[in-house]
């Protein structure tokens, strides 16, 4: 029971990571279906809490960083870590994985619908599941971190809090490089556990052309990260802001032109 209510009181602390979370399983189910999205979800989220765990007892993968347990009584915790930012990787990982998909798929060589804006890609296992998409996905995962981690270190300044620092600060915005290496980990991990289970599923069957299901996961990750750039911008963090705005930039323009049908 008491574990209950400190769920409940998380999703009252934590309203953003729940929405976000349920727009990843909205987009995932549309893309993938079911079958793969709690798999997707349950590998992400267990190689997420294992690698915080560890992280916060030996400086693996993500280097030395502790959570203060500030919001111990007010959340709900794992051992010491707060439940939501372990299953925030999980949403944002499937979200990168979008947008890698986004970048990287073959076109349709089928007859286009006419009326349709958007180019048609191909989503057959073997094209979803190569080699650079799963290079792609795990540094384009890390990136939006460089985005992310910055303004949740300045989370007494919002509405997060002060849940967790670093005993050696980096040189990125306060944030260590390793940070982002332990995120480009857990993403290789996850998705070399979940590629495997993908090509053994059975095969997605869908009539409706793939573009469109696949913009709702790429929608996800630049909710996200404008999210994060709003609240970066709101506690006056302006060169901060537009470091990550630079950043993010050239992939979206890429990824539009890409996307959007020309004649």
């Amino acid at each position: 029971m008491e574990v209950f209510d400190l769920f409940i009181k998380t999703i009252s602390l934590r309203p953003y990571v729940f929405i976000f979370l349920a727009a990843f399983l909205f987009s995932a189910v549309q893309l993938i279906g079911w079958p793969r999205t709690w798999r997707f979800w349950l590998i992400s989220w267990i190689t997420a809490f294992v690698c915080e765990f560890s992280s916060t007892r030996t400086g693996i993968p993500f280097g030395w960083y502790f959570y203060n347990g500030s919001t111990v009584g007010q959340e709900l915790y794992i051992s010491n870590v707060p439940f939501m930012d372990s299953i925030s990787f999980s949403f944002l990982l499937f979200a990168s994985y979008c947008v890698a998909l986004g970048l990287l798929l073959p076109f349709d060589s089928s007859p286009r619908v006419e009326a349709a804006p958007l180019n048609q890609l191909r989503f057959d296992v073997e094209t979803r599941t190569t080699w650079a998409v799963y290079a792609l996905t795990a540094f384009l995962f890390a990136f939006i971190d460089m985005v992310i981690d910055p303004v949740a270190l300045r989370g007494d300044r919002w509405f997060l809090g002060k849940i967790y620092y670093y005993p050696d600060p980096g040189r990125h915005f306060g944030v260590p490089f390793a940070n982002y290496i332990g995120w480009a980990v857990v993403g290789l991990i996850s998705l070399a556990i979940y590629f495997p289970l993908d090509r053994r599923l059975p095969p997605i069957s869908s009539p409706s052309p793939i573009t469109p299901r696949l913009l709702l996961g790429i929608g996800l990750y630049y909710g996200v990260l404008a999210f994060n750039l709003g609240v970066t911008f709101w506690i006056g963090e302006s060169f901060m802001g537009m470091s990550g705005v630079l950043m993010h930039l050239p992939v979206l323009i890429i990824l539009l032109i890409r996307l959007t049908r020309v004649d």
